[in-house]
């Protein structure tokens, strides 16, 4: 690989992956592409994330110019509006982002000589799960605006790829774990911080739907072995659930082995909620077939000490933290009531920008 594209790499999960790449294709051209929505969210970092690029752009995925395309030889497409409460306020949004203006980039990526396109999918696609673990030929029940533009993304990539066009779309667990961006809108790293911060650990949901999890460095080597795949190996086109087994928990369990971790934490459950219908159990075992060398190596237990300890050492004691920067749609919100962005979530003062055509 010579030349690499980063879509969305200024996000929670991007950091990591461009450490990641770093490492591993030390001789790589290393290019990010993001709105810088949440660039100023830093969460104890020692080094800007970005200074292990060899370029970063500031773009909107919905205009992304084709001469950047020229000479990339892969694109990882992590670039989205990205949980289901971001996808709920901004639904409109979150579909042409999500899926009109990745279908669109995939297309030209292929009409310029791109190679390679990893997608971060998500195990979300299978919404109500029902009992069994869900496998990658179950059938999907998106719920969200969110998990309906990964499922539109992953029907519309599939015709795209042949053998020289190789298309993964990673169906990623729920992810948590340290970044250089937290983010607290996710299911542990919420309870870690309300842990941290008040010794509660307050559930909205009677605890009982399950959650898949990965950690944001598993995914990060998930995304090398997508990259390295070719479409010998899998063929052109594969979807695969991106986790493992054992990461497999319901809600409940996951607050009780917080409390276990850290002393004194209080578990309270909603039991008048109504049901949480986004309740899934997920099948890994074709990931693990088919990557071996690149299964998931943390912990439950390290991962909660780690978001433990980073959280500390930024003295964090915010016990309303839900209304804060850490939370991703109030970020959003707050730039858009200081005027910064607009109702389509582009920057006010390039909102005048010819419109880029998604078809």
């Amino acid at each position: 690989m010579n030349r690499i594209l980063i879509t969305g790499n200024m996000g929670y999960v991007g950091p990591g992956v461009v450490r990641h790449l770093r490492r591993q294709f030390p001789q790589a051209e290393l290019i990010g592409y993001d709105m810088g929505f949440f660039a100023h969210c830093l969460t104890g970092a020692t080094r800007l994330p970005e200074s292990r690029l060899d370029r970063q752009i500031f773009g909107d995925v919905r205009h992304l110019p084709t001469d950047l395309l020229q000479g990339v030889d892969a694109i990882v497409h992590l670039s989205a509006i990205s949980n289901d409460p971001m996808g709920q306020t901004y639904e409109d949004v979150t579909m042409e982002v999500n899926h009109r203006a990745g279908i669109w980039l995939a297309r030209r990526a292929k009409a310029a000589g791109v190679r390679t396109f990893v997608f971060a999918s998500s195990c979300s696609i299978y919404g109500a799960g029902g009992e069994g673990a869900k496998t990658e030929d179950s059938e999907v029940n998106p719920l969200t605006a969110y998990a309906r533009s990964k499922v539109m993304s992953e029907q519309d990539l599939r015709p795209l790829a042949d053998d020289d066009f190789c298309v993964t779309c990673l169906r990623f667990a729920t992810a948590c774990g340290w970044s250089d961006r937290l983010r607290l809108d996710l299911v542990v790293n919420d309870f870690v911080a309300g842990a941290v911060a008040s010794g509660d650990i307050n559930i909205l949901s009677d605890g009982t739907p399950w959650r898949p999890l990965i950690h944001v460095q598993d995914m990060a080597r998930g995304i090398e072995w997508a990259l390295r795949r070719d479409a010998s190996y899998g063929g052109a086109f594969l979807a695969i659930n991106t986790g493992c087994d054992a990461w497999n928990y319901q809600v409940r369990d996951l607050a009780h082995a917080i409390a276990e971790i850290i002393p004194g934490t209080k578990v309270s459950l909603n039991a008048a909620a109504p049901p949480d219908k986004r309740s899934y159990r997920v099948d890994f075992s074709l990931y693990r077939d088919m990557a071996p060398e690149y299964q998931p190596l943390r912990t439950l237990h390290d991962t909660i000490a780690e978001l433990r300890d980073g959280l500390l050492a930024m003295n964090f004691r915010d016990a309303s933290f839900r209304s804060s920067q850490l939370m991703r749609l109030r970020v959003l919100t707050s730039l858009r009531e200081s005027g910064e962005l607009t109702d389509e979530l582009t920057w006010a003062q390039v909102a005048a920008a010819p419109a880029a055509v998604l078809a």
